[in-house]
């Protein structure tokens, strides 16, 4: 069964401790659709099943990246999308919106996510790779 809207936000609020759901709600918007443009196949369509619909379409539906980001660079758009990040704050909200979805994902499909982003992606994710 797939997580309720409600319950997704209020992770993602916890986590980040955000002071309400709107903004909570912005940083996930925003961090699965560019998520969305760099995953393809069944790792984005099973990752997508993992999560209420509303998200679930920005991840499923986004247009593919002409070229994968690196991490740092991912970070960077983040910092574009949201009014008044910075880089820590990009990555706060990173964070606090992937590390919920890992932890939604069984993590064999978390581990084959990350196979096709480029490195760097296991920490956004709040999952280190493991030497």
């Amino acid at each position: 069964m797939t997580i309720s809207w409600e319950d997704f936000l209020a992770r993602i609020v916890e986590r980040g401790e955000y002071r309400g759901e709107a903004e909570a709600d912005h940083a996930a918007r925003v961090v699965l659709a560019l998520l969305g443009e760099h995953l393809v196949g069944a790792e984005r369509t099973e990752l997508s099943a993992a999560l209420p619909d509303t998200y679930a379409g920005l991840l499923r539906d986004a247009r593919p990246a002409a070229e994968p980001l690196t991490a740092e660079r991912f970070v960077q758009a983040v910092v574009g999308w949201i009014h008044g990040a910075t880089e820590a704050t990009a990555q706060w909200d990173i964070g606090a919106v992937l590390s919920t979805v890992a932890d939604l994902a069984p993590p064999e499909l978390v581990d084959r996510v990350l196979d096709q982003l480029p490195d760097g992606y296991d920490l956004l994710f709040g999952h280190p790779l493991r030497s």
